[in-house]
């Protein structure tokens, strides 16, 4: 099945890479489906690369895909459809259409983000799809196949004059982040090493839901959030209130982070999920699901296995 762009009332915002120093470029996406029915890419199986996967998982015909979008979830990463169970998203998108090529059933299971990997340690889950940051500390217990640049940005209210290009920015400010990820680990050495330049630290603030995040940012209890830019952009193109104040690679300065379909070490698979990345990018695909979610700005131009990946544990 294809894709079939619908009516509804959510806009997304270009989520490129925009330098600090420089104004994210802004562009309205058409108005997509956010119901439960999707009518996914799905493409057709390609015996050559569904023959890569393990005996062990193809045996039960499904593939069971960790999403780690529960609560309120990232959009446009991944959420719940406005029936409030089907999950839908980029990362939904991705994984369903990688299924396909491997001619197995996508079994899609909403999850915390903690449980995730506790999932894919006991095999309960056989793929994490859930924009998962490539780390060389991840790399010790965990495959990777890379389909998507990993970019950070700073959202602050509207007209608050804050932009952010380095940690004098920041020093001193009230900056909310998620628990466990990797843009908290960035955050924790922008503020060491403001403090090692006389600079104050940065007061680091920590919110249950993104929810709790945006009512304290509009309230002026926080000065700024830092999150992935796509969840980032998406906000603040629907709420209208904020805006993004600096765009940030997440792997820190003068590295890229990398996003990547995440399965347990030396299972064998992730040489399937590398082949059959590669197909969906030939045919096209791939492309397309990004577009879907204004992510072309995050494409790679190639899968890679194992990449370097960052020198810190984070989402």
């Amino acid at each position: 099945m294809r894709i079939a762009v619908a009516a509804a009332a959510l806009v997304l915002l270009a989520a490129g890479c925009a330098a600090p120093d420089e104004e994210p470029a802004v562009a309205v996406a058409n108005q997509i489906n956010t119901g439960p029915d999707q009518q996914r890419i799905v493409p057709a199986k390609v015996d050559a690369i569904a023959a890569l996967v393990p005996p062990a998982i193809a045996a039960d015909g499904k593939l069971t895909i960790g999403v780690g979008a529960a609560g309120s979830g990232s959009p446009p990463l991944a959420f719940t459809a406005t029936d409030n169970k089907t999950l839908i998203g980029s990362e939904p998108d991705i994984t369903v259409a990688i299924a396909g090529i491997l001619g197995l059933r996508p079994d899609l299971r909403n999850t915390s983000w903690e449980n995730l990997f506790i999932g894919l340690d006991s095999g309960t889950f056989e793929v994490g799809g859930s924009n998962i940051t490539v780390t060389e500390e991840r790399k010790q217990k965990y495959d990777f196949a890379t389909y998507r640049l990993d970019n950070l940005a700073f959202e602050v209210k509207k007209g608050s004059g804050l932009k952010v290009t380095g940690p004098a920015d920041v020093a001193g400010k009230k900056v909310a982040v998620s628990s466990g990820t990797n843009q908290e680990k960035i955050l924790v050495e922008w503020s060491e090493q403001a403090v090692k330049e006389g600079r104050p630290p940065v007061d680091i603030k920590y919110y249950q839901t993104n929810q709790a995040t945006w009512l304290a940012l509009g309230s002026g209890q926080i000065d700024a959030y830092l999150g992935p830019n796509p969840g980032v952009a998406y906000h603040v193109a629907i709420a209208g209130e904020t805006e993004i104040a600096g765009t940030y690679s997440g792997a820190g300065a003068g590295l890229q982070g990398k996003i990547a379909l995440t399965t347990k070490k030396d299972n064998g698979f992730v040489r399937a999920l590398d082949a059959a990345l590669k197909e969906l990018i030939r045919s096209g695909d791939y492309a397309k699901i990004l577009g879907r979610w204004n992510l072309a700005g995050e494409a790679v131009q190639a899968p890679e296995i194992n990449p370097p990946g960052l020198p810190l544990e984070g989402k």
